[in-house]
């Protein structure tokens, strides 16, 4: 994986004890998984800082019944800053936004498509990141734009397609 994440300040909150059980170094794969997209796609200018929470599905599922209106666990859930605040000097790091991700939903995922959890775990914080920065899923165009970049960034991870392995009977 990459090791340039010291660019892009990221802080990683191990919630759960269980993802460090699951991950070897949790910690790290976010860090380079939010260093590499921010690389890839990020705005130009100073550093950006990301949150990441590793927590579990009933914490996810709270924040997604108190934020979207949906009780139910997900994987991964992305909170942006918004736009850097008026008056902030422009070589000061900006908040880009926070990322949660839940162990029990995305262990089962990765299970399910026959993925290592580690290789789960940068594509969800990956994707976390491109919603911070204003992607979506939600139109099939813009899917597929940002699917083209997960697979590059993770490829630059060295972590094989996530969408391919999908594919596989």
């Amino acid at each position: 994986m990459d090791s340039d994440s010291s660019s892009h300040p990221t802080e990683v909150t191990v919630e759960a004890e269980g993802w460090n059980r699951a991950v070897t170094d949790p910690e790290a794969i976010c860090r380079s998984a939010v260093a590499t997209a921010l690389r890839v796609v990020g705005p130009p200018g100073p550093p950006a800082e990301v949150t990441v929470l590793l927590t579990d599905d009933a914490a996810v599922r709270a924040l997604n019944r108190g934020f979207r209106g949906k009780d139910a666990p997900t994987d991964v859930l992305s909170f942006p800053a918004g736009p850097r605040a008026p008056g902030v000097p422009t070589d000061c790091p900006w908040p880009l936004g926070d990322i949660a991700i839940a162990l029990e939903t995305s262990a089962r995922d990765a299970a399910a498509a026959g993925k290592p959890l580690a290789d789960h775990l940068a594509h969800l914080v990956v994707h976390g990141t491109l919603h911070l920065l204003g992607y979506d899923h939600e139109e099939p165009a813009a899917a597929e734009a940002m699917e083209a970049l997960e697979r590059r960034i993770l490829a630059d991870l060295g972590i094989a397609d996530p969408y391919a392995l999908e594919a596989v009977p």
